[in-house]
């Protein structure tokens, strides 16, 4: 058998003082502490104590996952990848602040959006986007058989493989999401069967005091 590990990361912390869904919309960078973030996880693939054998790292299109992805790549001598199939989720209420406050959820107009949880009604299926992820998955095997692949995606996205994976349910309470920022949920896999998956946050050091506003 051949033993392939495909790493699905999550972003690093994202520079965003309006507090707004940003989803995917262009121009959001890293902030230092997100910078810091992924040379926290170069760093850790890069342990000569813990070797490992990454042969490629692909990122989302997004700004913030191609600067995450970035430190990862050059530690190996690699260049980043895209996969459009990373993006992050699409979602209605992308360039909003999210909150009853004085977020979009005091307007009626966006009342309507909330009907379905379970699909959900104010974005992408979650089937559709563990479908996406699960093609990506399975063309990094294919690039990485037998080494180790990184793919840099966003929280959402990485969860719900994580869950189709487990054939667990895609719905769920977004708080108890095991996903923070700059984690890998690493699958493991002999040939082409899923023998495993593990979870890791390099970066915890990093992690108190980080902005999770609108995180994803």
């Amino acid at each position: 058998m051949v033993a392939t590990t495909v790493h699905l990361m999550r972003h690093g912390e994202v520079h965003n003082p309006e507090g707004v869904l940003y989803g995917r919309l262009p121009g959001y960078r890293l902030s230092e502490r997100g910078q810091e973030m992924a040379r926290a996880v170069a760093e850790h693939f890069a342990d000569p104590a813990r070797p490992h054998d990454v042969v490629a790292v692909i990122a989302s299109p997004l700004q913030r996952a191609q600067e995450t992805a970035a430190p990862i790549a050059a530690a190996f001598g690699l260049e980043v990848g895209t996969d459009p199939r990373l993006i992050e989720a699409g979602n209605h209420f992308e360039g909003m602040t999210f909150g009853v406050g004085d977020g979009s959820l005091r307007h009626p107009q966006h009342w309507p959006y909330l009907r379905n949880p379970f699909r959900p009604s104010w974005g992408e299926a979650y089937k559709d986007q563990a479908a996406r992820m699960m093609a990506a998955v399975a063309s990094a095997r294919e690039v990485g058989r037998g080494h180790e692949v990184v793919l840099v995606s966003h929280q959402l996205p990485v969860w719900v493989t994580r869950l189709s994976a487990e054939q667990r349910r895609l719905w769920h309470d977004p708080r108890k999401r095991q996903c923070s920022l700059a984690s890998l949920t690493s699958l493991t896999f002999d040939d082409d069967r899923l023998v495993g998956i593990g979870y890791a946050e390099p970066a915890a050091h990093l992690l108190p005091g980080a902005s999770t506003v609108a995180g994803a």
